[in-house]
C-alpha cells in the first residue's frame, strides 16, 4: 500500500506542479498523466504522478507538442532531429574512395557513427565491391553468360 504522505488530493498536485486543475484533467484524460488511485474526491496522486506533470510542463515549455510527449512518456526514444546546414557552417566528412568512379562520402557525426564504426563500415564496403567486383569478373569468364 503507498505510503499517504506521498498521496495528494488534486487540488494540492495543482498548486505542487503550479497548474490549473483544468489542465491536470486534460493530461489524465488524454493518457499524459496516468489516473489517479481512487475515484471522485478520494482521488490520490503520488510522486510518480508529480513527475509526469512537471515532465509535460517543461517539454511543452520547450515547444514539444503534446503528442510527442505522451511517446516519450511511454518509452519511446527520443529522435534527435537533423541539424540544417547553415551557409558557412562547417562540417566533417570522409571520403571513402571505393574504385575509380565510385566513392562514398561519410558524415560521422549526422550517421551517428564512432571512429570505430566508420572504419569498420569501410572495410565492409570495400569487402562487398570486391565480392561483387569478383562475380562480375567469373560471370564474364563463363561461357554463354552462365
Amino acid at each position: 500500500m503507498p505510503d499517504t504522505q506521498d498521496q495528494h488530493t488534486l487540488s494540492a498536485l495543482c498548486i505542487l506542479a503550479d497548474l490549473p486543475v483544468r489542465t491536470l484533467r486534460y493530461y489524465v484524460q488524454n493518457g499524459l498523466v496516468d489516473r489517479p488511485e481512487g475515484e471522485t474526491r478520494a482521488a490520490r496522486y503520488g510522486a510518480k504522478h508529480l513527475e509526469q506533470v512537471l515532465l509535460v510542463k517543461k517539454w511543452s515549455a520547450a515547444g514539444v507538442s503534446l503528442e510527442r510527449i505522451k511517446a516519450l512518456l511511454h518509452g519511446e526514444e527520443p529522435a534527435v532531429p537533423p541539424r540544417a546546414k547553415k551557409p558557412g557552417s562547417i562540417e566533417v566528412s570522409s571520403h571513402l574512395h571505393v574504385a575509380d568512379g565510385l566513392e562514398m562520402v561519410i558524415e560521422p557525426t549526422r550517421a551517428q557513427m564512432t571512429p570505430g564504426q566508420v572504419r569498420a563500415f569501410a572495410k565492409g564496403v570495400m569487402a562487398l565491391y570486391a565480392s561483387i567486383t569478383s562475380h562480375a569478373d567469373q560471370d564474364a569468364d563463363a561461357p554463354d553468360g552462365k
